[in-house]
């Protein structure tokens, strides 16, 4: 899939917008990959500027804090996945076949080509799977939401639950179970590789075993 695409991520989130210069969209593809390669308890941005050649000083006038960082990369793969739900979706008439689309979009690497910023779509995949869940599960939580910076994920939640309400009108927690699916997605990728015994994984179902799970799920929740 090859197409352009650009996303207008929160300015609450940077001090310096990165797209405004190429030095800006190089420290967010560099920081894609030291974070895949590193982990992001290991990524500095001591580390960053070294793999760039610039300065701490440099990357400090663009984000307060590797957090604030992994959450300007996050709100660009929640606009990102939208977009591929809106965009899979379009030509699809039957509810249950687009339930099914979106799981498979939730549970398999992102399409490799995205235009000119060419940020590594596994890479970044991987970090959604590992890293996630370490944006919102931080004690300043509720001061951070104060500043919507995390409406996409919100907006990715609210899309997949009016597929959810359209196939199944009557069902009472549609937000719930698609931030649910989401979440599962992750930590199901996640466990099923490196701590197998807390799911059903198997060597004939290893590839698609997510994908097989959350669909089990979804349709027996919804009927």
């Amino acid at each position: 899939m090859d197409f352009y695409v650009t996303f207008r991520v929160n300015e609450k989130i940077y001090l310096r917008d990165p797209e405004s210069s190429e030095l800006g969209k190089q420290i967010i593809k560099s920081a894609i990959d030291l974070i895949y390669e590193l982990g992001f308890e290991h990524f500095t941005f001591k580390k960053l500027a070294f793999e760039i050649k610039t300065t701490e000083a440099t990357i400090y006038r663009y984000f307060e804090n590797k957090h604030r960082l992994l959450l300007y990369i996050l709100n660009w793969y929640w606009s990102y996945m939208e977009f591929l739900v809106i965009f899979q979706l379009q030509n699809i008439k039957h509810t249950k076949a687009k339930l099914k689309t979106i799981i498979q979009l939730l549970t398999h690497e992102l399409p490799k080509s995205m235009g000119r910023l060419d940020y590594n779509m596994k890479f970044l995949n991987q970090i959604v799977i590992a890293e996630s869940s370490k944006v919102y599960l931080v004690k300043e939580v509720n001061e951070i939401n104060k500043n919507e910076v995390f409406k996409p994920y919100k907006d990715l939640c609210a899309k997949i639950a009016e597929v959810i309400i359209a196939y199944n009108a009557s069902y009472q927690y549609p937000k719930s179970l698609s931030s649910t699916l989401i979440e599962a997605a992750h930590q199901q990728q996640f466990f099923s590789i490196s701590l197998p015994k807390l799911t059903d994984v198997n060597q004939e179902n290893s590839k698609e075993f997510t994908t097989i799970f959350l669909e089990d799920l979804l349709f027996k929740v919804l009927g």
